[in-house]
């Protein structure tokens, strides 16, 4: 029987694993860290965020920062339809979120991790955790790869370990060219007087923008300890992790909390000033946001809460505007959002076949996962990357 080994026990390998032919093959998974599946165990706050409810591969492709063009194959041969259909057949429901995130059913990532473990049992797939990889040696028919724990002999290899930068030295010793690493998906470190005693304050939708990179992205927004994260953060972190990078993370943002337009905010002020002249502007709940932010907007604005509306200055309303839809604030480094951490660069996509997600260089030796030069923001998409590379090796694997 032809031996595989799948060097990494994350998402990608394990699906690959768990969609083998185990009547054609021998299947051992390699994995360096004494558990298995880590980063499944803690996505989406331990509940899993398995993939997003986007059939069209035209759709999907656009959440991907690196890896749009070369996946648009890829998903039309196993989309988010497909993970979920493969789930519901091994009875794990997944369920649909408002935002279309998918989640299991259950809320546990556990469910997802006892899938992939008794799918892999069934068939008697040999599953080494503790087992560092330190070299892998190519002989005539075969490769040799060589632990800590021992030597062992493939016939193929699937290369699904993740974006180490040791795992990206051996395959590039082996002739692989590596996209230099740099985080994606971080929050931004930021100290302002605005921001600050506010974490928890979140926001439904704020626009972002970086002036000087000419991009903005929108969506909800959250004060925390260090400054700002959520969804927005991290999109255009994904999007401009390789220009941020280059900008050491130093860089001024503008922030619209309200997601309004100057004019149309000014109005809506305007409107509230005449039908409650009365109201103190403190108590005065004129936008959607919480009454802390507000009178912290009045407090660095230097504002008297206790002041009637109607006595409002214009160049005060004007004050209270910038600050919300136009707050200038300065980026001095990032943190890692630690469930979806990932990072761009790695295997340069060049030298991928996207059919069957084989080397262009390597024979019988396949590569999947964040090991390639391929990551999305956050929602459930870097795992839909995995299942649908896993898959299309599986299927290339079983027809040989």
């Amino acid at each position: 029987m032809k031996q595989i080994i799948i060097i990494g026990g994350g998402a990608a390998g394990f699906f690959c694993a768990s969609n083998l032919d185990e009547k054609k093959y021998n299947i051992t998974i390699l994995e360096q860290n004494s558990d298995v599946l880590q980063k499944v165990k803690i996505s989406g706050g331990g509940r899993c965020n398995v993939t997003h409810a986007c059939f069209d591969p035209r759709e999907l492709v656009q959440f991907y920062p690196r890896g749009n063009k070369e996946l648009l194959s890829v998903f039309t041969k196993f989309q988010p339809g497909d993970t979920m259909e493969w789930f519901d057949q091994r009875n794990v429901p997944l369920k649909i979120e408002n935002d279309n995130r998918t989640f299991p059913e259950s809320n546990s990532s556990q469910t997802i991790i006892n899938t992939f473990l008794n799918e892999t049992q069934k068939k008697n797939v040999s599953v080494k955790t503790k087992c560092v990889v330190k070299e892998i040696e190519k002989t005539d028919k075969k490769y040799i790869v060589k632990t800590g724990s021992g030597d062992f002999e493939a016939d193929y290899i699937v290369y699904a370990t993740g974006s180490s930068p040791k795992s990206l030295k051996i395959i590039e010793t082996l002739g692989h060219k590596i996209i230099d690493l740099v985080p994606s998906l971080f929050t931004f470190n930021i100290k302002d007087e605005l921001l600050k005693d506010l974490p928890g304050t979140s926001f439904e939708n704020a626009e972002i923008s970086i002036p000087k990179l000419k991009t903005e992205e929108s969506g909800p927004l959250l004060i925390t300890h260090w400054g700002l994260s959520g969804p927005a953060v991290l999109k255009i972190s994904a999007w401009e992790a390789i220009s941020l990078a280059k900008l050491k993370y130093n860089i001024e943002i503008e922030v619209n909390f309200i997601s309004k337009p100057m004019d149309e905010a000014e109005e809506i002020f305007q409107r509230f000033k005449e039908s409650n002249p009365k109201k103190t502007i403190g108590q005065a709940k004129i936008y959607d946001i919480t009454n802390r932010f507000w009178q912290k907007i009045l407090e660095v604005s230097k504002i008297d809460l206790n002041k009637q509306v109607a006595n409002i200055s214009g160049k005060e309303m004007q004050k209270i505007l910038e600050s919300l839809c136009r707050k200038k604030l300065q980026v001095t480094g990032k943190s890692t959002f630690k469930d979806e951490f990932v990072t761009a660069g790695g295997v340069d996509l060049k030298e991928i076949n996207f059919k069957n997600m084989s080397s262009k260089i390597l024979p019988n030796f396949y590569i999947a996962g964040e090991v390639l030069n391929i990551d999305a923001v956050t929602g459930g998409f870097n795992f839909q990357a995995c299942w649908s590379e896993g898959w299309l090796i599986a299927q290339d694997l079983n027809t040989l």
